[in-house]
């Protein structure tokens, strides 16, 4: 039975499950509206683009990313590891079910390594003037890559105009045991590239 997390809720993924390899991290959202000319073609500024979420995971030392491969997004699909790994970018975030998934390899995540962070950002939002608000039904979501088993779901309920990225959760070392946190935290971070600038020194 799948757990429904809220924000800030920390589960472990390992203790109930002591078999569990190869997780399957899944991210999905819906724009709220669609471009359509006039006033709704507004909301998504003057060129009317889709909105283009980007899914990334930054892996951390100590809660540090040290270096630029240690980030998995849509123009670095494998980390170098290969214990983690982007199955490809969607550009639109239409249609059911997840729109991006991060396969992590958890046994073969080396052990430098103590965090994941899974973030969102909109492409190219500030020319686009696009946000957060702007995005409805968004949720990440933990599978048993093995048997295709829902652990645990985090839906997204806050309302979050302004913010051009979102951190997600995390996926994190403790103890000897690999848990989940649900972190929702919004960011007016533009790229990828900003993001990782907070976990870095």
């Amino acid at each position: 039975m799948s757990v429904k997390l809220t924000k800030g809720q920390k589960v472990s993924l390992t203790k109930e499950n002591p078999g569990l390899k190869t997780i399957v991290v899944g991210l999905g959202w819906d724009a709220a509206t669609r471009s359509g000319g006039g006033i709704l073609s507004s909301l998504f500024g003057s060129s009317g683009h889709d909105i283009d979420c980007d899914a990334s995971a930054i892996l951390l030392q100590d809660g540090v990313c040290r270096s630029k491969d240690d980030v998995v997004y849509f123009g670095n699909l494998t980390h170098y590891s290969r214990s983690v790994r982007h199955t490809g970018d969607n550009l639109t975030g239409d249609g059911e079910g997840d729109d991006e998934q991060i396969i992590i390899d958890l046994a073969s995540v080396p052990p430098q390594y103590d965090r994941i962070v899974i973030v969102v950002n909109i492409y190219a939002a500030i020319q686009r003037k696009q946000d957060f608000g702007m995005i409805r039904n968004a949720f990440v979501r933990v599978v048993d890559y093995s048997n295709n088993r829902e652990m645990l779901k985090y839906d997204l309920t806050e309302n979050y105009p302004g913010m051009t990225a979102m951190i997600f959760g995390e996926v994190y070392r403790h103890n000897g045991e690999w848990k989940f946190n649900a972190v929702g935290s919004g960011t007016r971070d533009g790229s990828i590239s900003e993001l990782v600038k907070r976990f870095s020194k």
